[in-house]
């Protein structure tokens, strides 16, 4: 059959690319580091335009089969890849200062992020399971090299070799729960997968269940789920701050997005294995991740362990959903619009919380222990107050509404889909969760003069904090708007 191309639901895809490209000609016709940051900044930009002109019009679909099709520009779609490309933008302005320093190279620093965002444009548009893995590994190879660029510390040198050996055996289980799915099907298209019909018993249904846990297990790795998070804390730690700022939002969104797409548009018939695998998955995570939190005296750390609790919240709801509701489209629809209005809310707020770590550490310095913070509030107020507005969001607390909203949104959904069980394992793991926020608040305003004079904030991450923190207060004043973008 004669195949045609649709080349405006490609559009972001192409911006994307053509980022990478274009920050490689910068790079070695130009020089200098200067310009070849602005062209980052502004194809970063305009693909984010470019995501959103294409998601106000119908969905479009392209690389089509008898199947389904490879590539579908829907709503959903347009929004994820707007997010990754406000994201890059965010974090190529929090490193400016280290672009300036010197303490990695400008050119392969910006490509490198152009290509992950790249993976991330085209995963919110995968319509099935090899443009899906191929988009998630787009997004997370560049992170391999990004994770270990700082120069001439043995701390990067170790969180890039754990990331990577992690990440390469949670994809070779993903592969092969790919290709167990694929034996059993025939396709790896979600639509068909879906529209097949149930496998009740039989060698061929085993299968598929073998194939629908590996799977999940495999893209558990990306949201740093239980039991592959050990990972998270000291690949950020041994990262450069603007990476594990990137690796905390862009990567967790991309595994979320990537789960959304296998339960929700690919796994119907696997509904009553793959709802429960998630809603223990989401338990034990968010536990895991808030009780180690508890002991952690890294900011950076405590940052990490974080993310791995605040996973779980974002799994509750479609775990629950889908092992509750079974095939009911009208709660699925309410336990994806949930999940991805939390992720949204909670990547705003991490960009703002490593945003004022960014601001209140030296150009090439890592995180630095908890206590170097103390009385970080009396000479960066400004600051200070946009680190404890992101805390007190991530923790669910007002007047961080973003984050009480996204909080409740999860809680909500739990108790319409009759799963209140898990409603008051979310509302307990919330309030262990203000342990360590509210810590971190305190030591910020805490007497003392531990964290040294006061210093400039450079004017990029200042635009990178002021953007982040505004778009958390805007978000939580107008939250159905962004109910309404991720209804399926």
């Amino acid at each position: 059959m004669t195949q045609t191309i649709d080349h405006v639901a490609l559009l972001p895809a192409y911006l994307a690319a053509g980022t990478a490209v274009l920050v490689l000609l910068a790079d070695l016709l130009v020089g200098r580091r200067a310009a070849t940051a602005a062209v980052a900044m502004l194809g970063a930009a305009g693909t984010a335009v470019g995501a959103v002109l294409v998601g106000r019009g119908a969905d479009r679909e392209t690389f089509c089969t008898v199947d389904g099709c490879s590539w579908l520009a829907t709503s959903r779609g347009a929004l994820v890849g707007t997010v990754f490309a406000v994201l890059t933008l965010g974090v190529l302005l929090l490193s400016g200062p280290l672009l300036r320093a010197g303490a990695v190279p400008a050119g392969e620093y910006c490509f490198l992020l152009a290509c992950s965002m790249t993976g991330g444009v085209v995963l919110g548009a995968a319509g099935d399971l090899i443009t899906l893995i191929v988009a998630l590994e787009t997004l997370t190879i560049p992170l391999y090299i990004l994770v270990g660029l700082r120069r001439r510390t043995v701390a990067s040198a170790e969180a890039a070799m754990t990331f990577f050996l992690v990440s390469v055996v949670a994809t070779a289980v993903t592969l092969l729960g790919a290709a167990l799915l694929y034996a059993v099907r025939g396709t790896l298209h979600l639509a068909a997968l879906a529209a097949a019909p149930a496998l009740e018993a039989g060698a061929e249904a085993r299968l598929g269940r073998v194939a629908v846990v590996l799977l999940l297990a495999g893209l558990a790795f990306k949201v740093a789920a239980v039991p592959l998070h050990a990972w998270a804390p000291a690949t950020y730690d041994g990262a450069p701050l603007p990476v594990a700022a990137y690796l905390s939002t862009a990567s967790k969104l991309g595994g979320v997005v990537a789960v959304i797409a296998v339960v929700v548009d690919g796994l119907g018939p696997w509904l009553a294995v793959s709802g429960p695998a998630l809603a223990v998955l989401a338990v034990l995570t968010m536990t895991v991740g808030n009780l180690v939190a508890l002991r952690q005296t890294r900011m950076v750390r405590l940052l990490a362990w974080s993310s791995v609790a605040q996973a779980g919240y974002i799994l509750a709801p479609l775990g629950a959903a889908v092992a509750v509701a079974g095939r009911d489209a009208d709660a699925l629809s309410v336990a994806v619009a949930a999940t991805v209005a939390y992720a949204v809310f909670f990547v705003v707020l991490e960009l703002a919380a490593f945003a004022s770590v960014v601001a209140l550490r030296p150009a090439d310095a890592d995180g630095g222990e908890i206590t170097a913070y103390r009385g970080a509030g009396r000479r960066h107020p400004f600051v200070a107050a946009a680190f404890v507005l992101a805390l007190v969001g991530l923790a669910g607390l007002p007047p961080g509404l973003a984050g009480l909203f996204a909080k409740v949104v999860v809680v909500r959904s739990l108790l319409d889909g009759g799963a209140g069980w898990l409603a008051v394992v979310v509302a307990l793991n919330a309030v262990v969760g203000l342990a360590y926020y509210l810590r971190v608040c305190g030591t910020l305003y805490a007497a003392g003069d531990v964290a040294g004079t006061a210093r400039r904030v450079p004017w990029s991450v200042g635009l990178a904090l002021g953007g982040a923190t505004a778009v958390a207060v805007v978000v939580g004043f107008a939250p159905q708007t962004i109910l309404d973008a991720v209804q399926l």
